[in-house]
C-alpha cells in the first residue's frame, strides 16, 4: 500500500534564503501550521530534506 507524507510547516521561511522559499511553495505549504498530504516519492523527501528545519513529516496511510 502506498504511503503518503503529512508536511506541516512549524517556522518561517520568510528570512530564509530564496531557494527555501520557492521549496515551501512547491510543497504547497504558504503558512505557520498549515498541513499538506504528498506522496512518498524520492523527490518530495528531497525537497523535505531542503526545508527539514522548517517542517515536520509524518508518514500515513494512502
Amino acid at each position: 500500500m502506498p504511503k503518503n507524507l503529512k508536511v506541516t510547516q512549524v517556522k518561517s521561511a520568510s528570512d530564509k534564503g530564496q531557494k527555501q522559499r520557492a521549496t515551501m511553495r512547491a510543497l504547497g505549504i504558504r503558512r505557520i501550521g498549515q498541513a499538506v498530504t504528498q506522496e512518498d516519492k524520492p523527490e518530495i523527501r528531497g525537497m523535505i530534506r531542503v526545508v527539514e528545519h522548517l517542517v515536520t513529516v509524518e508518514e500515513i496511510d494512502a
